[in-house]
């Protein structure tokens, strides 16, 4: 365990890291890390469980890398977007096509080409929530081109990768760079080694159990994405947290955004709080939060000055078990929160 904090800031973490410690203790999740900080710098991260059990055992410690998963929509994607908007580089409300010309490019009419970068951070396009496109083949220059030319079914607004895995693709378009080029940012990797990371899934395609690589089969084909594969410790998210409450993370204008609603239950990038959310219900109502499939999260609360985040591996060795992962995160958010 490390700890800095006073008496009142450790007895909530104690508190909220009990679920955590039981839902080990059930064999429900192999293992976790929980860490929390506040904007006056009190910081806690408390390690429980096994990082691996499969083929071999390793312990859990409060410095493992994780596989963040959809983390990476909110830590990397999202302030690199907001970064160009408020430089000018990009407009929010101008359609994605300003930096993909090519999407969609044999119909002009497409509404492919009409959707803007503000409705893909808020998810509020008509892209299937699921698109199996490690289906399609490795080949990552192939696979970008198949993203880009598909005739897309449409359907209702949806939580979907693909409207992340296409501002990914916008970035690396401006950069020249793809994403695993890129600067990961203070803490972060794009891949860990294997005896320092929580291993996540027996993978049925690549026959092996991942560790230290990407889980999300869609990053793994395109060989990074923007909406998955970014790697980190509790640590190095809690300083990311730290960033947003204190404001020097980020600029003002893309915190605000971050924060501001584009719909009942998203923000420019992340989730706001709603009846079931997994922060729970007793956070403000000015609190942002995202989860990651690994079975990782992160929740900020502005008003309240608090941030934690939890992460765990509860897709090892499989996926296919009810780990009682939305459960804990309401559970370990209403102990952070409850007076």
């Amino acid at each position: 365990m490390a700890a800095i904090g006073n008496t009142e800031f450790a007895q909530r973490f104690d508190r909220a890291f009990q679920p955590v410690d039981a839902a080990v203790a059930a064999g429900r999740i192999p293992g976790g890390v929980l860490g929390m900080i506040d904007r006056d710098g009190n910081r806690m991260v408390r390690a429980v469980g096994s990082a691996q059990k499969v083929p071999v055992t390793r312990p859990m410690l409060a410095d493992t890398w994780f596989d963040l998963a959809s983390l990476t929509k909110v830590i990397f994607t999202t302030p690199r977007i907001l970064a160009l908007a408020e430089a000018g580089t990009i407009d929010l409300d101008a359609p994605l096509i300003m930096l993909l010309p090519n999407l969609h490019q044999y119909d002009a009419a497409a509404w492919e080409r009409k959707v803007t970068f503000r409705q893909c951070l808020g998810h509020q396009t008509p892209f299937p929530a699921v698109e199996p496109l490690y289906t399609y083949g490795r080949d990552p220059d192939l696979l970008r081109a198949f993203i880009l030319q598909r005739e897309w079914q449409a359907g209702p607004p949806v939580y979907s990768d693909i409207n992340f895995i296409l501002l990914g693709l916008a970035l690396e378009r401006l950069t020249g760079q793809t994403i695993r080029d890129m600067d990961a940012g203070p803490g972060f990797a794009f891949s860990a080694a294997p005896d320092e990371a929580a291993a996540t899934e027996d993978c049925t395609w690549r026959h092996r159990v991942l560790s230290g690589e990407v889980h999300d089969d869609n990053c793994s084909a395109l060989q990074g994405a923007g909406h998955a594969g970014l790697f980190g410790t509790a640590g190095s998210v809690l300083d990311f947290a730290l960033g947003l409450l204190t404001g020097s993370g980020a600029s003002e204008r893309s915190i605000a955004l971050m924060r501001t609603p584009l719909s009942a239950t998203r923000t420019h990038g992340w989730e706001r709080p709603y009846d079931g959310w997994s922060g729970g219900g007793l956070c403000s109502p000015d609190t942002i939060g995202h989860t990651g499939f690994t079975g990782t999260g992160l929740w900020i609360d502005f008003d309240k000055g608090r941030a934690w985040t939890l992460l765990t591996n509860r897709i090892h060795p499989t996926r296919h078990f009810d780990s009682g992962i939305v459960a804990l995160r309401q559970s370990v958010g209403d102990l952070v929160n409850r007076v």
